[in-house]
């Protein structure tokens, strides 16, 4: 047990754990075929407090410290499903962290409460065809009239999309750049709203990823989250949550990736041999849980910072970017080679590393390339 993690956290781990292995893992396969994973997951996931562990316990949540939130996404990975464990973060730590942090008494009330209790899916709906990484030149309009706002534009590329209750929206309500973008929060089922399309992805593929558009939607003014024309530094701080809880789950995926390889090894034979006693492999493996440890502690090193800053509403920018940016990129070659290990039965999507290559690509694109990693990174050491 890391020193970090007191017996609290543990009971807790154990808590998910077992809903995980019991719930989640046996329809890894069934829900990546499907497509789809059940609507009452999220009810049960909220019924069980894994949505507000870190949020006002006034609206449902638990107030409880980010180490809470780290076993939890460590222990999704045990799910053997990427999609499942994302459409779950984007859930309690990507969609509604910023309305815990800065709603109304009023929107907490209509919208964050439903949410941790599972009774509402939330999304996250910032990137558009045009504006992915770069978003300040999004071009979806907030236009005021009176005591309402009127949406119009498109969203592209939005986890739970095709099925969320509602959204938390990035729109342009001032001028161009970023000082004109606000946040608001947008019920799907107001007039106009359209979900385009469901994206076939190449990973993940049990979480809904859709193309929304916004027609001539009319949504209350009291829905803007903060103040209006200051929605991109709400943008920009709640990545820091969503790009941290990524490096989590992915230290942890690395880790069941490379565990379940072994043990494969140790019963594989091949010319006689274990596939395990193999110099070649057994050193590639050597390599990889030291690397993989390696990112761990940097990724711990900015969980701890991330909760002790967090009174202070500082983030540790630095070292999340680091921490996404190295175990995202590390992913892609644990993955691979684990994959090769097993050889044919690495291929077939029955086995969990096939399915977890596809996976864990989209983690170097989504939630910030490691490209902008990069250059956050080097504008953050003056470079």
């Amino acid at each position: 047990m890391d020193a970090r993690f007191t017996p609290e956290h543990e009971a807790f781990r154990r808590t998910v754990r077992q809903f995980v292995e019991k719930e989640l893992t046996p329809h890894a396969l069934e829900w990546d075929r499907a497509g789809l994973f059940p609507r009452e997951v999220f009810k049960k996931c909220g019924e069980l407090g894994f949505f507000g562990i870190d949020h006002d316990p006034k609206y449902g949540g638990s107030g409880l410290d980010s180490w809470y939130v780290t076993v939890f996404a460590e222990e999704l990975a045990r799910s053997q499903n990427g999609g499942v464990s994302m459409a779950l973060m984007v859930q309690g730590q990507m969609a509604t962290p910023v309305i815990n942090e800065v709603g109304t008494d009023e929107q907490k009330r209509e919208f964050l409460a439903p949410a941790l209790a599972g009774e509402r899916i939330a999304a996250l709906a910032m990137s558009e065809p045009g504006a992915g990484s770069d978003l300040a030149r999004l071009s979806t309009t907030a236009r005021r009239d009176g005591d309402d706002y009127v949406l119009n534009g498109s969203k592209m590329w939005i986890t739970n999309g095709a099925r969320a209750d509602f959204l938390v929206l990035a729109v342009r309500t001032g001028g161009e750049g970023s000082t004109g973008i606000s946040l608001v929060t947008c019920p799907t089922d107001v007039k106009g709203f359209h979900v385009s399309k469901k994206l076939e992805k190449v990973g993940q593929r049990s979480s809904d990823m859709a193309i929304l558009y916004f027609e001539d939607c009319r949504i209350p003014a009291r829905y803007v989250l903060g103040r209006e024309n200051d929605g991109f530094s709400l943008i920009m701080n709640s990545f820091h949550a969503e790009r941290l809880v990524t490096a989590v789950n992915t230290v942890a995926v690395m880790d069941v990736l490379l565990r379940e390889a072994i043990r494969y090894g140790r019963e594989r034979k091949a010319f006689g041999e274990r596939l395990v006693d193999f110099q070649v492999w057994r050193h590639k493996f050597v390599d990889h849980l030291t690397l993989v440890e390696a990112a761990r502690r940097l990724t711990y090193h900015a969980v701890d910072l991330f909760e002790r800053k967090r009174r202070q509403k500082v983030k540790p920018v630095k070292e999340i970017s680091m921490a996404k940016l190295l175990t995202t990129e590390l992913a892609q070659r644990v993955a691979y080679d684990c994959q090769q290990f097993y050889g044919g039965m690495g291929y077939v999507e029955e086995t969990h590393v096939a399915r977890a290559w596809r996976d864990v690509r989209m983690l170097t694109i989504g939630g910030g390339t490691s490209e902008v990693m990069k250059e956050i990174i080097a504008s953050m050491l003056a470079l």
